[in-house]
């Protein structure tokens, strides 16, 4: 809810939207995905407590679940099903990770923990997973070198070859950075996205932070989301302009908000062709860190 509420350039915001879709259906996606991250993070403290098997946690089902209920709570079709691949780890790991009394998180220890999880996948969670992106219907996807998510037959040769999630996500991570994290536990999230975020927290406001922030990934991870759409040389280039507006200022010039805005209107210009979704995935994904950490708004 957070990262939707920032005036992020080229995403659905409370004062732009895409065709049929809108802030209030991402607002909803939001409230509608709570209960399965509670559920994820009860199951990880199952695992804390030695009453579940770590291969048993069911990341794929949750996931789905996620989706599912998503779904069921708006019609602005997929909304967060990125943010929900990289939030469902996450909430495993923070139940299987012992807080102090102020919330805070050993974060070595919660990334760690990330990492058993992912890495303890089944076929069964890349089964769910693959059932959560027929449920989701993301845009961007089909093509891929092995396993296509669009191919019908997958799903079956996922459970002959018994090839878990984690294994999955290996193929995929070169042009998919939602992927990329899983696999290589979460650099963008942990290295480069909530360090900076925290720091801009410390003394600008959330809306210019998560803006900052958003321009600081984008200005260094071209978005995957538009390079499957559009090609890794548009992405490249929306990386570059990402990078100039940050140079300016950002919203804390005036030439840097002229740049912005120019930014987000080159941006639309192509409809969600060039939406830097990708880029809000992991936006978020620092947030629930800093929430981890004992931010709060």
């Amino acid at each position: 809810m957070l990262e939707v509420s920032a005036e992020k350039p080229g995403n659905v915001t409370f004062a732009s939207g895409f065709a049929g879709t809108r802030v209030e259906h991402f607002l909803a996606s939001a409230v509608a995905a709570g209960p399965a991250f509670q559920k994820a993070a009860y199951r990880g403290i199952l695992v804390a407590d030695g009453k579940l098997e770590l291969g048993k946690v069911g990341l794929g089902e949750l996931i789905k679940e996620c989706a599912e209920d998503v779904k069921a709570w708006q019609k602005g079709g997929n909304t967060i099903l990125g943010t929900v691949m990289l939030f469902v780890p996450i909430a495993v790991a923070a139940g299987m990770t012992t807080s102090g009394a102020n919330y805070g998180f050993d974060f070595s220890v919660l990334r760690k923990n990330i990492d058993l999880v992912v890495r303890a996948t089944s076929a069964w969670d890349s089964v769910h997973l693959y059932e959560a992106v027929d449920v989701a219907c993301p845009s961007g996807l089909g093509g891929a070198a092995d396993l296509d998510v669009t191919d019908p037959r997958s799903k079956e040769r996922l459970v002959e070859g018994n090839i878990g999630l984690f294994e999955v996500f290996k193929i995929a991570q070169s042009y998919d950075d939602i992927c990329f994290e899983w696999v290589k536990n979460y650099p963008v999230t942990f290295d480069l996205a909530y360090p900076y975020l925290m720091t801009q927290l410390k003394t600008k406001s959330l809306n210019t932070a998560v803006v900052h922030t958003f321009l600081k990934i984008l200005s260094e991870r071209p978005d995957t989301f538009i390079a499957r759409k559009v090609g890794k040389q548009k992405a490249l280039e929306v990386s570059s302009d990402a990078k100039a507006v940050l140079e300016l200022g950002g919203l804390e010039t005036a030439e840097g908000q002229k740049s912005l805005a120019e930014f987000d209107r080159k941006l639309r210009l192509t409809g969600n062709s060039c939406n830097p979704g990708t880029t809000a995935d992991l936006t978020a994904a620092a947030l629930a860190l800093c929430t981890l950490s004992g931010y709060r708004p």
